[in-house]
């Protein structure tokens, strides 16, 4: 959508009012300054095995709304978020998904996993409603999603975007500091749901793409009271290292097993794992483990941070300022478009996070280059955001490692040094 047509609709929506209003329970699919509410939607983990990863999500999405009305809201009306549990359960999440879209009249969902994004595709895809989430490691979005870098034509879009880094970019920091080590040989043991399955596949590719050898994998079902007999199976083999993706529950209970055992070597942990909790309730014997993270260093970090901090005190964790980007970039593209509908916000997501536009970082900068007539580029606070074709970001990964009860930031991997393992593959 060139600039010139984008101010021209502008200016359309201002001469014309609220005449393209849809007065649906007092929110809006079609907007000018009208004084209405967009709703927008978030499926969330309040409840099952990630949930301690939702309150940092939750505190990001909710100030960066505030932050946005504040301003003045898109096209000078409200947003506001509809917020439902899933439980990361697939079934639970069409339910929400179709209660969000249908009876909230949300124009875009700021959510979901990836253990519900891939089963769900095909009906994601049905929809035709933007899914902006902070959310999804899964590899299979690499090459699947996003506007194909065609943002006029709908045709070809595959709907999702994330503003988190993908797994095969994190995992090949992973892999690349476990051969830095002379970690030549590993053990990976993971559990079944699509996000452990993910982060072992891209670990294992990374590892095995630079001659790492993979001594042995084993898949164990979540939620078991004992792993005794899987760790006796892994530790059959030779390996100085071994990487671990499982829920957090289930992770400290397979660790806690291990440090019991003696069975030593040295874990490498996928990046949910990175929580002090792991630390504390295994105990010494963690002490040097690592996990490699999606980084903190968009150029728009510290302008989260500040916000964030003044908005509760929920702990940051990685898939937090990704959250921040979802509610700007969702609310920027509104912006852009001159209406809050679906398709315009699908339309515009690629436009005001690409090119060479006015650099911003937050709404209220953005809606003040877009009245004066400029394009944008929205600068993210997880990443610089500049979705990819398949709408995927590219950022650094940092490398946390157990000390004590917490984990400590001791290296960072530039996102330069992993681009070469992001592929772009025939949209």
């Amino acid at each position: 959508m060139a600039n010139e047509g984008h101010v021209n609709r502008r200016t359309f929506l201002k001469v014309a009012g609220g005449s393209g209003l849809a007065a649906t329970a007092g929110c809006i699919g079609l907007g000018g300054d009208s004084g209405g509410t967009i709703v927008l939607g978030q499926p969330a983990a309040q409840t099952g095995q990630w949930d301690f990863l939702q309150p940092g999500v939750s505190q990001a999405t909710d100030v960066a709304i505030q932050q946005i009305n504040d301003a003045g809201g898109p096209l000078g009306n409200e947003l506001e978020l509809q917020r439902r549990d899933t439980g990361v359960d697939p079934n639970e999440a069409r339910s929400v998904t179709t209660q969000l879209i249908e009876n909230d009249d949300a124009v875009a969902i700021l959510g979901l996993f990836s253990s519900e994004i891939n089963p769900l595709w095909d009906f994601l895809q049905e929809q035709e409603t933007p899914v902006v989430t902070p959310w999804p490691g899964s590899n299979f979005l690499d090459t699947n999603g996003g506007d194909h870098d065609t943002p006029d034509d709908l045709s070809d879009d595959e709907w999702v975007w994330r503003t988190v880094i993908s797994d095969t970019v994190h995992t090949a920091g992973a892999a690349l500091r476990a051969l830095d080590q002379d970690h030549d040989t590993v053990g990976v043991i993971n559990g079944t749901t699509e996000g452990a399955r993910s982060w072992a596949d891209g670990f294992i590719e990374a590892f095995e793409a630079n001659d790492g050898t993979i001594a042995e994998r084993i898949e164990v079902e979540q939620e078991q009271s004992s792993y005794q007999s899987a760790l006796d199976r892994l530790f059959g083999n030779d390996f100085s290292a071994f990487a671990v993706s499982m829920p957090l529950e289930s992770a400290t209970t397979l660790l806690s097993d291990w440090a019991d055992g003696e069975y030593g070597r040295k874990p490498i942990l996928s990046d949910p794992l990175a929580q002090p909790d792991l630390a504390s309730q295994v105990g010494s014997a963690l002490d040097g483990a690592w996990a490699a993270s999606p980084g903190q260093s968009g150029p728009g970090y510290d302008t989260f941070e500040s916000a964030y901090q003044d908005g509760g005190d929920a702990e940051i964790n990685a898939w937090t300022p990704p959250a921040w980007d979802v509610v700007n970039v969702t609310a920027l593209a509104i912006e852009r478009a001159g209406e809050a509908s679906a398709e315009a916000i699908e339309q515009n997501l690629g436009p005001v996070t690409r090119g060479d536009g006015t650099e911003v970082s937050t709404f209220e900068e953005g809606q003040q280059a877009l009245e004066d007539g400029d394009e944008i580029n929205y600068q993210g606070a997880a990443t610089p955001v500049d979705f990819t074709g398949f709408g995927n970001v590219v950022g650094s990964v940092v490398i946390n490692e157990v000390q004590g009860d917490s984990f400590e930031q001791v290296e960072t991997i530039p996102a330069e040094d992993i681009q070469e393992f992001v592929p772009e593959g025939e949209y």
